[in-house]
């Protein structure tokens, strides 16, 4: 993510009404969006320094060469396919081409925001809100160390909001005006880490047929959020340290060094100290890193929060999804002040937008407060977070039926991917549903 901590979206295809719609919606929902008629032109972006958070390509691209491309030259971002829902031929083969998810068009808004909020945790707003003296205490601590230039360290559990946090650092800081830019350890694959954070020159490798600048050259004069940090390679964590200590990089297969001007936010929900305990990471550049550290509280450790989260969330989905604005009742209000919430602020989001959807009344009753305690639907979950895995076809119907046939509105309700359920659903047939 870059521009100001902005979502980048960059659309692949002929403008026409429905791609002008997404467009819309897109900026709407505070994306920057980069429109490229052809895959050349897509490359030429991407390779610049103009990179995206995520790619919309209509399928009448060549999306299989499209995902090859990227692939060759160490280019890591997702990519959506988006069609008319008649063009179910193309939809199956952009899936199995490796594009993560298939959206018919027009789209609608609900769908937009949850693929931006699956693909980059995008629920910023909700990680300011809380009065608790847990919460407070950390927040406060952001704001005051946000104007320094110190490299800052956010620890804390999966979906606790670190990257809310740090993006607010960013907004805070001397370096607002100029690019945020977020790398996910976690979902970039080893042999194209290094290429991302450092970009490549010409010939560098198979593939590597134009040069690229890499992500420490997007952020230059910005902020760089290295997000789960703990999951970079060791060898990496080497070439990382250099980079930090001589504030230089040198793009792979190069030899010039090229200075750098970049504040480093790390995130991690493991405990780095063990880590180093256990060589899996270097203790240089853990003290490196660590010269500011703020520690996220759980949601258990802030349970007065939970109340004006929830209500956040109602009123969040409410407006989304075009349903008026619905109160929680008491009985839903304490089973979820009750529960132990091990997936945080992000599985509260996913709990109350759940409960909007399915909820038919004027009131959310503890009914349509589905937890993983009670785990109705039969989803298995991993950090709170449903698992795609775990949705059985029964599942799937059970959620389709909720919703009345809208697969896009069902995948939502569970908290899989539209790929999943299709999938799940249509295990036997090769089609689209």
């Amino acid at each position: 993510m870059g521009n100001n901590g902005m979502f980048r979206l960059l659309i692949l295809g002929n403008i026409n009404n429905q791609l002008l719609e997404a467009s819309k919606i897109a900026s709407k929902r505070g994306a920057k969006v980069t429109h490229v008629a052809d895959i050349k032109s897509a490359m030429q972006t991407l390779r610049g320094g103009k990179g995206a958070d995520l790619i919309m390509a209509e399928i009448s691209q060549d999306i299989a060469s499209f995902i090859q491309n990227l692939e060759a030259e160490h280019i890591a971002i997702p990519v959506v396919a988006c069609g008319l829902e008649a063009d179910k031929e193309k939809a199956v083969a952009a899936i199995k081409a490796g594009a993560k998810e298939y959206i018919s068009l027009p789209p609608e808004e609900e769908v937009i925001a949850a693929i931006f909020e699956t693909i980059c945790n995008d629920n910023s707003q909700s990680e300011m809100i809380g009065v608790s003296e847990a919460f407070v205490k950390a927040y406060s601590m952001a704001s005051k160390i946000a104007e320094s230039d110190a490299n800052v360290l956010i620890t804390g559990e999966s979906g606790t909001g670190k990257e809310g946090i740090s993006r607010m650092i960013h907004k805070k800081s001397k370096r607002r005006t100029n690019t945020w830019i977020a790398l996910n350890c976690a979902a970039i694959p080893e042999n194209l880490m290094e290429s991302e954070m450092f970009g490549h020159e010409k010939g560098a490798f198979t593939g590597a047929i134009e040069r690229r600048i890499g992500k420490f050259e997007e952020a230059n004069g910005g902020t760089l959020l290295l997000d789960e940090i703990s999951e970079m390679p060791i060898t990496l964590q080497a070439k990382l340290l250099r980079a930090l200590q001589e504030k230089e990089i040198t793009r792979v297969g190069g030899n010039n060094t090229i200075k750098t001007n970049v504040r480093i936010i790390a995130t991690s929900n493991r405990n780095l100290q063990e880590e180093v305990r256990q060589d899996r990471f270097r203790a240089d550049l853990y003290y490196r890193l660590n010269v500011i550290n703020i520690q996220l509280p759980s949601l258990r450790e802030r349970s007065e929060d939970i109340e004006e989260l929830a209500k956040y969330f109602v009123a969040k989905y409410s407006e989304l999804n075009g349903i008026a604005r619905t109160p929680l009742t008491q009985e839903a209000l304490d089973k979820l002040k009750t529960y132990s919430w091990p997936g945080n602020v992000r599985e509260l989001e996913n709990t109350i937008h759940r409960a909007v959807l399915l909820e038919s009344s004027d009131q959310i009753s503890a009914g349509s407060i589905m937890l993983l305690s009670e785990n109705n639907l039969g989803v298995s979950y991993q950090d709170g977070v449903p698992a795609n895995d775990g949705i059985e076809q029964q599942v799937a119907r059970t959620a389709l039926n909720y919703c009345s046939g809208d697969y896009d509105k069902a995948a939502t309700v569970l908290g899989a991917s539209l790929k999943v359920l299709r999938q799940k659903l249509k295990q036997h047939k090769n089609e689209v549903a």
